[in-house]
Formats: structure tokens, C-alpha cells, sequence
């Protein structure tokens, strides 16, 4: 595993070409909903089409808003969808958000692991590894050692929590502000905020000499 978000072959995939049982079932009520007329085909595609657009530029938005203001920050960690309503965000469709600070104490990571239960309408589609039965299994057992697989070696000090997604709860990690930024914008920092490091497996990005 390395530390940036681009490739997603940090773990072992099972790769196949079949269509799972829920795959299939999918398919064909979406072509029974069509048959009725009930959607079109047009529909389904503007509907994947917006999910796909969908990127964790929304996410990291709302970081350097937390690293910028303190009152936004305790809002976020105190309730996290209506905290980020107030920036214009529509979150009314969204499962329950709880937001996960780390400090120098303290870091947080996420996993699904029944599925992959994660929150799109922040981070965007998520990456093959977070799916994986490899990363499922093992981010419980052994953190540290994926997390240094990831290229994040943490301090023996640093308490390691694990959380797990579920249809009706999702997690959203503020990594810690990276040191040197004080006189960054907020879109500056916004553009040190990666996918990866709000699921918890990578810090954020350090400023550019």
C-alpha cells in the first residue's frame, strides 16, 4: 500500500467479470422499472452520472473550513450534517454523520467492515481497498500494520481507533492540520485534504516548499 490516492492497488482484489446476486437483481428491477415506465433509461444514467461526479473535493471543503474555524470545527464534531449544511451542502439525504477529529493523541480511521458503507456524497465513489475483504478484515485486527503499509508509522503512543460504517452511520475523520500552513487560504488547504486521509489511512498533504 502507498501513501496518495490515484491507484487503487494498494491491497489484493478478487477480480471477476460475473455479476454478483445483488448485481443481477439490481439490473433487472431497474429494467422492470423501465418496462413500466415508471424511469427511463435517461434517468438512470443522469443518476449514475451525479453520483460518479461526486469527489472528495466536497470532503476536503469542509476540513479546511474545521482547520480554519474553531466554531465551525466543534459544530462539525458536535453534529456533523447540520454543520455542514451551513455551507450550502444538501445533507438531507444522507445517513447519520459523525465526524472523528485526530490529534496528537488520538488517530482515527474508518472501515466498513460488512460491506462498504462510506460517505459518498463527500468523499465520492470509494476506492477498490476500502471494498476489499483484505482491508475489511485486517484494518480490525491489525491497524498499525496497515496503516504502515499505507505509508503512516505512527508513534507507539498514539492510540490507534478503529470505526466501523453501517447503512446508518457514517464516519468522516478531520486530519490533523498539517504544521507550516498558517498563512495558507482555505482553498489552499482544502488542496492538502485527500480522500485517504478522511478515511484515516494517510495524513494530509504537507505544503509545498
Amino acid at each position: 500500500m502507498h501513501e496518495h490516492d490515484a491507484p487503487d492497488s494498494h491491497l489484493p482484489l478478487e477480480e471477476t467479470s460475473e455479476l454478483t446476486y445483488y448485481e443481477q437483481r439490481v439490473e433487472a428491477i431497474q429494467a422492470l422499472l423501465i418496462e413500466k415506465g415508471l424511469l427511463s433509461a435517461d434517468d438512470v444514467r443522469r443518476a449514475v452520472e451525479a453520483m460518479d461526479a461526486r469527489s472528495p473535493a466536497v470532503g476536503a471543503r469542509v476540513i479546511a473550513r474545521a482547520w480554519v474555524d474553531p466554531h465551525f470545527k466543534q459544530h462539525l464534531l458536535a453534529d456533523a450534517k447540520a454543520a455542514i449544511a451551513t455551507l450550502g451542502i444538501d445533507v438531507d439525504t444522507w445517513s447519520t454523520l459523525v465526524a472523528v477529529e485526530n490529534t496528537p493523541t488520538i488517530h482515527n480511521v474508518v472501515v466498513c467492515t460488512l460491506c462498504s458503507c462510506y460517505p459518498r456524497s463527500l468523499l465520492g465513489v470509494p476506492p477498490d481497498w476500502y471494498k476489499s475483504l483484505n482491508y475489511r478484515a485486517r484494518v480490525v485486527k491489525e491497524p498499525r500494520t496497515v496503516l504502515k503499509e499505507f505509508g503512516l508509522e505512527l508513534a507507539s503512543d498514539i492510540e490507534v481507533r478503529v470505526y466501523d460504517s453501517t447503512a446508518d452511520m457514517r464516519y468522516l475523520v478531520i486530519p490533523r492540520r498539517p504544521a507550516g500552513t498558517e498563512g495558507l487560504s482555505e482553498e489552499a488547504l482544502a488542496e492538502l485534504v485527500t480522500r485517504d486521509s478522511m478515511i484515516g489511512v494517510t495524513q494530509a498533504r504537507k505544503p509545498s516548499p
